[in-house]
């Protein structure tokens, strides 16, 4: 279930021992996404929760239904509290989203049009609740079909019930709408009518079952969006630290044209937490205010595919899309904003061994892209390092950008958007490769994502065929690599037993019907080839087939690497890559390879050893 469902007279009941209510919510908590409550959490459901229901009382609602902990679809963000009616005037299902602030004193912040400060809270500036909240609406409408033609099914309010106006002064001015509304301690009065002109005192059962049991839209995949995000308007919903990370960096652009100055954004995240959605809505708006403004990666593959695809037929909007190493002659802030994409992927310098001697000039890369712009802004996940000299860390960006005198904003994108928003399989996937504390633990389902063990690359295979929407295979570089034949067809290099495909093609051009190597994880026709990580890296598919290659086994519970069995040429010299950095790196590259899927993975091993140990901790198996 995505909520805890209480009563008014629940929560009522259980107030006097408000451990006895926390806990059960931590309960649900863990059993639904496989972590612990923070503190923080636990104290506000001892001290929140029990005030909304008194208000609820005393408003004469005490058949509404109370969805605690409500899960947002495809996404592991959680609303606090959810109310579940019947709307007093039309008689169809109401809904009022409510954020239980704490908050004793807090103000807007300078750095964005809905940041606020908060006074006792660390980390800089959070959301004011008020945007925080109707941006969740706007979410629930655009992927809950109970919503379909009934945009006004739902509202929202930021309750901050321990603040008083003068507490508060200013947050309420960045209120946009009905659905963003903030309330204090001192106007509980307008609460409670606020609360009453939405809901009636009528079971409210049938409405949270149909919200609960709802049908979900697909999640707006980044490429099928990208173009009209750049040339029309936004088409993402950007929720919470996601909001944060936009608004300080176009604040970061008004103020460094202002001051002259450099101000620089560093936004760090796991897979599918948004850092690419971000980018986009970044480059989309600011190409619209008619800034300069360039995005850069250091991946062949994911620039090729944003330019065929935003820039289909404009040479303009192709020209946005540049490499990290495009900028070694860049004019000093010669553009407003550089949003270096896939940061992790930053190199020690820009030269190879083609660079002509004349033009090495032993200036670093990162120096290069922090030169080009006024506002740099990196967005990374410092565990998708997967090659020899990749060097892009927050702490390391961060460091030196201060040396060199530059204002630095840092921003945690603490969510998981792709896995379906299950927070629950990156930490599988992070504790199984030895990437988090605590060692392999059992997968125990997730209502929001799938995981299955195949037995064969076969029923693996079969098991993504069968899959409505997009599909691909990968598989751990254990294969060699051969060129295409000169009929045009690939050579089925990745052979396990009696099944063999070939890996997706190696160059930017099309073979036959097989895609070029950048549109494989775009194209239809990518499906039957097996992809490596160098392609995979920086997409999403619905559904994510991984086979773990014999450089992986199982030792004593935990998993271990195998460098014999591998055969990336940019692992074979142990000289530049050690046998510590092998380890961590093919690790990453699992991690990788296991966090493309937005609906599920299936997977095969290829060592007996390490499919019975998987076996033990993925206890579905099969198509």
């Amino acid at each position: 279930m995505t909520a805890l469902r209480l009563s008014v007279e629940n929560v009522l009941a259980l107030s006097p021992n408000e451990t006895v209510l926390a806990e059960a919510i931590a309960e649900h908590v863990q059993a639904t996404t496989g972590r612990r409550s923070s503190p923080s959490e636990f104290r506000s459901w001892q001290r929140s929760l029990p005030v909304l229901a008194r208000d609820l009382a005393d408003a004469g609602l005490h058949r509404v239904e109370m969805l605690v902990e409500y899960k947002l679809p495809l996404t592991s963000r959680r609303a606090d509290v959810i109310l579940a009616g019947v709307h007093p005037r039309t008689g169809e299902d109401s809904y009022v989203v409510v954020e239980l602030k704490q908050w004793s004193r807090a103000e807007p912040s300078e750095l964005g049009e809905h940041l606020v400060i908060v006074d006792g809270m660390p980390g800089g500036e959070t959301l004011n609740p008020a945007e925080q909240v109707r941006r969740y609406c706007e979410y629930m409408c655009d992927f809950l079909g109970v919503f379909d033609g009934k945009p006004n099914g739902v509202y929202g309010a930021a309750y901050l019930h321990n603040a008083m106006d003068l507490d508060v002064d200013g947050l309420s001015e960045q209120v946009r709408d009905e659905r963003s509304r903030l309330f204090t301690k001192q106007r509980r009065g307008d609460f409670l009518r606020y609360l009453s002109e939405r809901l009636a005192d009528k079971p409210g059962a049938d409405a949270a079952d149909r919200l609960l049991n709802s049908a979900v839209a697909p999640s707006k995949q980044l490429m099928a969006y990208a173009s009209k995000e750049i040339r029309e308007r936004e088409q993402f919903t950007l929720l919470d630290e996601q909001q944060v990370a936009y608004e300080l960096v176009m604040r970061a652009v008004d103020k460094a044209r202002r001051a002259d100055s450099k101000q620089v954004v560093i936004v760090t995240g796991g897979p599918g937490s948004g850092k690419s959605v971000i980018a986009l809505s970044l480059l989309g708006e600011l190409f619209r205010q008619g800034r300069s403004t360039l995005h850069a990666t250091g991946s062949q593959s994911f620039t090729q595919t944003m330019r065929r695809y935003p820039g289909r037929g404009s040479s303009r909007i192709q020209g946005l899309f540049k490499y990290f190493n495009s900028f070694v002659d860049a004019e000093q802030n010669g553009v407003d904003v550089l949003i270096c994409d896939e940061a992790h992927r930053i190199r020690e310098t820009s030269t190879n061994r083609f660079t002509p001697a004349a033009k090495r000039t032993g200036r670093s890369q990162l120096d290069e892209l922090l030169s080009a712009a006024r506002v740099p802004v990196f967005l990374l996940d410092e565990h998708q390092v997967v090659r020899p000299g990749e060097l892009g860390t927050a702490d390391g960006i961060e460091r030196y950008a201060r040396s060199k005198g530059y204002d630095v904003r840092l921003v945690s994108l603490d969510e998981q958007f792709r896995c379906g928003g299950s927070r629950k399989y990156e930490q599988w996937v992070l504790r199984l490769l030895g990437l988090a504390d605590g060692g392999p633990m059992e997968w125990d389902g997730d209502d929001d994502f799938e995981v299955r063990l195949a037995d064969s690359p076969q029923e693996l295979e079969a098991f993504l065929h069968a899959k409505p929407g997009t599909a691909r295979m990968t598989a751990g570089y254990c294969w060699p690599w051969s060129d295409p034949r000169p009929d045009d067809t690939l050579v089925k290099d990745v052979v396990i037993g009696d099944w063999a495909r070939p890996w997706n093609v190696k160059k930017d051009r099309a073979v036959g019907d097989y895609p070029p190597s950048m549109l494989w994880a775009s194209e239809p026709s990518g499906f039957g080839q097996v992809g490596c990580v160098y392609t995979a890296q920086g997409f999403e598919y619905d559904w994510n087939g991984v086979i773990l290659g014999p450089d992986l086994t199982v030792q004593d519970g935990q998993l271990v690497t195998v460098r014999g069995e591998n055969k990336d040429p940019s692992f074979r010299s142990r000289k530049s890559v050690p046998d510590s950095d092998f380890d961590q790196l093919v690790r990453n590259v699992y991690k990788v390879l296991l966090t493309r899927g937005m609906r599920g993975t299936v997977i095969y091993a290829v060592d007996p050893e390490l499919r019975s140990f998987l076996t033990n901790l993925i206890r579905t198996t099969g198509a």
